[in-house]
């Protein structure tokens, strides 16, 4: 058990992604040889599970529940067989995820990132502001964001994308196409759970058009929310933050509706026409 608790210990020391499980009531009818209350396992991503919850086929469901729980960052109680029986009720198991902060990559250092990056820090991201122009992507432009990186987006993705995940986001807030254009491809590589473009609904039709011909299907366009946020009305950089974010909370939790801006027409911006 020692193990155990030293491999959690390191996980949370360097923010590495770790889930625990934990039996926390058993059954007296389960009779002997039923789990141990108290007993626990560890699951690392790559790694084997460390531990036993006492029963090898309870291990190997939870082993799976845990993982799951972890891909989303999910904390909740179980409920299984002795011996990992669904809709049984003979054990119950907590799962505890120690998930790293979700990430957002704002690609393009505007006023509008500052005013995301802020926003995103509070409800709990891991930021990085990402731009190819040195004097823009400064430190003392975006002291809130935890990463200012200097390149180009498809660069920088090539580095980053595998470790994305559908608990990430992706903004391009830009509307240059040498830019916008290799940030969206790169991004729809990933498994990234959230990708909005900036930009009128003239500017994201022929930035559609440019996917296009690039070879972005019909299908994979879907994936953009663009023009980006929800309708608000939202005219400042702080309003459109508020807009950006309550969608990807929306699409987070499977809530997306009609009032996404993609999904609209006529303009985008409150009092014009």
């Amino acid at each position: 058990m020692s193990g155990l608790f030293e491999s959690l210990r390191e996980c949370l020391t360097l923010e590495l992604p770790v889930a625990l499980a934990t039996v926390v009531t058993v059954d007296p009818a389960a009779g002997a040889g039923a789990p141990t209350l108290g007993a626990k396992l560890l699951v690392r991503p790559g790694e084997s599970p460390l531990g036993s919850l006492g029963d090898a086929g309870l291990d190997r469901v939870v082993a799976r529940d845990l993982a799951a729980a972890l891909e989303v960052g999910r904390t909740t109680t179980r409920h299984y067989g002795r011996h990992g029986e669904a809709r049984a009720d003979e054990v119950t198991v907590f799962l505890e995820s120690f998930a790293a902060p979700p990430r957002m990559i704002v690609f393009g250092a505007m006023d509008f990132t500052g005013a995301l990056a802020r926003l995103a820090k509070l409800l709990g991201y891991r930021v990085t502001v990402c731009d190819p122009r040195p004097v823009f992507a400064t430190r003392s432009r975006f002291p809130m964001a935890d990463e200012i990186v200097v390149d180009w987006p498809d660069r920088y993705l090539a580095r980053v994308g595998d470790a994305l995940t559908p608990r990430d986001a992706l903004c391009v807030l830009t509307h240059d196409p040498k830019f916008d254009v290799p940030a969206i491809i790169g991004a729809l590589r990933t498994e990234v759970g959230y990708i909005g473009a900036m930009g009128s609904r003239g500017t994201v039709a022929k930035r559609n058009a440019r996917l296009s011909e690039a070879g972005v299907s019909a299908e994979e366009l879907t994936r953009v929310m663009a023009p980006i946020g929800i309708d608000i009305g939202s005219r400042s950089p702080e309003e459109t933050a508020v807009s950006i974010c309550a969608e990807i909370i929306a699409v987070r939790s499977g809530r997306v509706s009609a009032a996404s801006l993609r999904d609209l027409a006529g303009p985008i911006h409150a009092g014009r026409r």
